[in-house]
């Protein structure tokens, strides 16, 4: 390999690597971050749902990581996993612009599909709306979700 090249790809990786510790540093976790917990999401609802939501509404097993968490609704349109809403209607749920994202949630998910759905919805702690996007896939009668707030 020519040394240019060499030198091109050391930047490259200490960049990487510079924002990815940068990164590592927030509170708020990354579009990455969020769609491997929803993959690994998928895989506990398909293993076994019952454990999997009880983990989800723990925070357990890696399923709570900086703001990220799993949330999921059932067939009914209720919340069966979240920090605070289980029981709560989640097809009902507008976001901050009065959008309706529960609804748009329902229909954009997908079995065997990772979808995006995109709202206006406060960082923790703060009143002001801020773009998020959540992660969205149907896993049998559940439809689970991950959000991540764009940088």
């Amino acid at each position: 390999m020519n040394k240019k090249l060499l030198m091109g790809l050391a930047a490259s990786c200490a960049m990487g690597l510079s924002s990815t510790v940068w990164a590592a540093g927030t509170d708020f976790g990354t579009p990455e971050e969020a769609k491997m917990m929803l993959e690994k999401a998928v895989a506990a609802v398909q293993a076994d749902e019952a454990k999997a939501l009880e983990m989800f509404n723990k925070g357990e097993g890696g399923f709570k990581e900086k703001d990220l968490y799993v949330f999921c609704g059932g067939p009914d349109g209720n919340f069966t996993a979240h920090p605070k809403l289980v029981g709560k209607s989640l097809k009902d749920l507008k976001d901050k612009t009065n959008k309706p994202l529960g609804e748009e949630i329902y229909k954009g998910a997908k079995e065997g599909e990772i979808v995006e759905v995109a709202y206006m919805w406060p960082r923790p702690g703060e009143e002001k709306p801020s773009e998020k996007v959540a992660y969205v896939a149907k896993i049998g009668d559940q439809i689970c979700a991950v959000g991540y707030y764009k940088p």
